[in-house]
């Protein structure tokens, strides 16, 4: 096993038992791990979103191969045409960064704007196109087609599709609030509940599924590190991050 290897198994293991060790309580470790995550994680994103979307998509366009702009001795061969419009873009990304300047940062609020006005339209687009349109094409099922047999538990079926229809409905009256729900509006509102309470049930199930897979693979990392071959380096972090803790909580024990 080479050093490399070794010493980026032992930074694993530290991060990794450092972000457990907020079980505990707020402590320096964990501060760490969080501000190394964070930082490693914002440097990532600038790095790829420059590499992967700036670099060919804007100054491929502006400085193309033998374009108007070629004497600067600029010049990127993306296999883009010039185009005199994403001038704008880079124009409104020079005014956000100015905003580190508080004589300036007013600049930044034009290309904030325009970020924010251009995101939210492409977000209810694509939110209606394909939630609510999707959902209410999913929804108008044919409840009594002679095709499908009454009940199925791998499929498409009558008693299915009455289910589907029922909780659509009953779900959507809760939220109708002209009526006071009470009597048998009320029971069927009522009705609309369950059904919003299995969805959300189900949906953070899956979501605590997934969570719940990257800490077994965590655990598994912390186990590999643990052998001989990594000498064992989780044991000793492990010690290591306790002994700390242990004397930084003798210290402050009035906190």
């Amino acid at each position: 096993m080479t050093f490399s290897a070794i010493f980026g198994a032992w930074i694993a293991a530290f991060l990794t038992l450092g972000i457990f060790s907020y079980l505990y309580k707020d402590n320096p470790f964990y501060k760490i791990a969080e501000h190394v995550f964070v930082g490693i994680s914002a440097a990532y994103v600038a790095a790829i979103s420059f590499w992967t979307q700036i670099y060919p998509n804007l100054f491929g366009r502006l400085f193309p191969k033998d374009g108007p702009f070629s004497f600067t001795g600029l010049e990127f061969d993306f296999n883009h045409e010039f185009n005199i419009l994403y001038l704008f873009p880079l124009i409104l990304g020079l005014m956000m960064l100015l905003s580190v300047f508080q004589q300036f940062n007013w600049m930044a609020r034009w290309g904030i704007a325009y970020t924010v006005a251009i995101a939210a339209g492409l977000k209810a687009f694509g939110y209606l196109n394909s939630n609510v349109l999707n959902q209410v094409k999913a929804s108008s099922v044919d409840l009594f087609s002679g095709s499908l047999p009454f009940f199925s538990l791998g499929g498409d079926s009558v008693f299915n599709n009455i289910v589907l229809l029922i909780g659509t409905i009953s779900s959507l009256m809760y939220f109708y609030f002209s009526k006071e729900q009470t009597g048998n509006f009320g029971r069927f509102t009522r009705l609309g509940i369950y059904f919003l309470m299995v969805s959300f049930g189900a949906s953070f199930g899956f979501a605590v599924m997934g969570r719940i897979s990257l800490l077994i693979g965590r655990f598994n990392d912390l186990i590999e590190y643990s052998s001989v071959d990594y000498n064992y380096g989780t044991f000793y972090v492990l010690l290591f991050i306790i002994i700390v803790l242990g004397f930084w909580s003798f210290k402050n024990r009035e906190k």
